[in-house]
């Protein structure tokens, strides 16, 4: 009896998402993260509390690359409002530069980008970096989970810390539905 107990036990906290591995609780916010600075140092996500942001993996050699733009077009029109862009360079899919420091130069010499980008990490796999195992994993993010697929997902996150949409590759910065979905959470 005490077999089947434990047993039934077990199988309810898997399904509650109780345990999970992703390093995240089911209802945690993603502020518990700590990230990769370019300049090899971690930074808490735990500063970025109080601010509605736009979660991206980027690639500088990918024909969305020119994504950039909008995202600091996004960067520059809502940043005073209590917006920002993160934008998280990943060679997940062979598309990055060498060095967190030749990324750094491109989106700054071709792009102008002046919002937050970190050091690179993966995105998917194994050495999926902790902050998108949080992202895309059903215990943590079940209306927006899913394996990224392609550079330039978007993950929109409140100013709790967590996900309130998600946009995939083709859907530009500056979309309709992206920019509705920003300005009704900067409204709250």
């Amino acid at each position: 009896m005490k077999r089947f107990i434990s047993s039934f036990l077990m199988i309810g906290a898997a399904l509650l998402g109780v345990g999970a591995q992703s390093g995240a609780a089911a209802g945690e916010s993603i502020h518990h993260v700590e990230v990769p600075t370019m300049d090899g140092g971690t930074q808490s996500l735990r500063e970025y509390e109080g601010k509605v942001l736009l979660i991206v993996n980027t690639a500088s050699r990918c024909g969305y690359t020119g994504q950039y733009e909008g995202l600091q077009e996004l960067h520059e029109r809502y940043a005073e409002q209590g917006f920002s862009v993160l934008g998280f360079p990943s060679n997940s899919f062979f598309q990055e530069l060498a060095s967190d420091e030749k990324v750094a130069e491109f989106c700054e010499g071709v792009f102008g980008v002046s919002f937050p980008l970190f050091s690179m990490v993966d995105v998917r796999g194994r050495g999926i970096h902790p902050l998108f195992a949080h992202l895309t994993s059903r215990e943590t993010n079940p209306q927006h989970a899913g394996g990224i697929t392609w550079n330039f997902n978007k993950f929109l996150v409140d100013r709790n810390g967590y996900v309130v949409n998600r946009f995939g590759t083709r859907v530009s910065p500056t979309a309709e539905q992206v920019v509705g979905a920003i300005e009704a959470e900067l409204a709250r």
